[in-house]
């Protein structure tokens, strides 16, 4: 089957022109905005539909998130939204409480966020750090297999 997709991109004569042309790919970006009544809602949804590319968009007013699935650079979805409604726009900073390991450490909770959600802590030494302090940690990795240096009880 790949094969098959190679050659025809090879031998596509719709494009017009002999260069290949890479397609974006179809994926979901979550933006946080915030919107406090259905005019703003109104304003965020128009600014995102009139893009190329653009499949699908949901908002979620209350937790101030607006989920467009599309062929679109997120990037772009961020800057379109901020220019086009005059709203601070940023990427969803946000990932649901169960994918953390330890969601109450700091740096990670945040009152902000929606319910259900925690912050994203994507650099290593903040979330080494958090965790090195956390009085929930020790006690877990206490009695762990992945310690070595860990009491065993038998």
């Amino acid at each position: 089957m790949g094969a098959l997709d190679h050659l025809s991109n090879i031998f596509d004569c719709s494009s017009g022109g002999s260069r290949l042309k890479k397609r974006k790919q179809l994926q979901t970006v979550e933006i946080k905005v915030k919107m406090d009544c259905e005019g703003c809602e109104r304003r965020v949804k128009k600014a995102v539909e009139g893009m190329k590319g653009v499949k699908q968009v949901d908002v979620d007013r209350k937790a101030h998130k607006v989920t467009v699935v599309g062929y679109v650079d997120p990037g772009k979805v961020v800057s379109r939204v901020a220019h086009r409604t005059g709203k601070k726009a940023e990427i969803w900073p946000y990932v649901p409480y169960d994918v953390v390991d330890h969601p109450y450490a700091p740096g990670v909770y945040d009152r902000k966020a929606p319910a259900g959600y925690v912050r994203n802590v994507q650099d290593p030494q903040m979330s080494y750090l958090t965790r090195a302090s956390s009085t929930e940690v020790r006690y877990t990795t206490a009695f762990s297999d992945e310690n070595p240096a860990a009491c065993s009880i038998m």
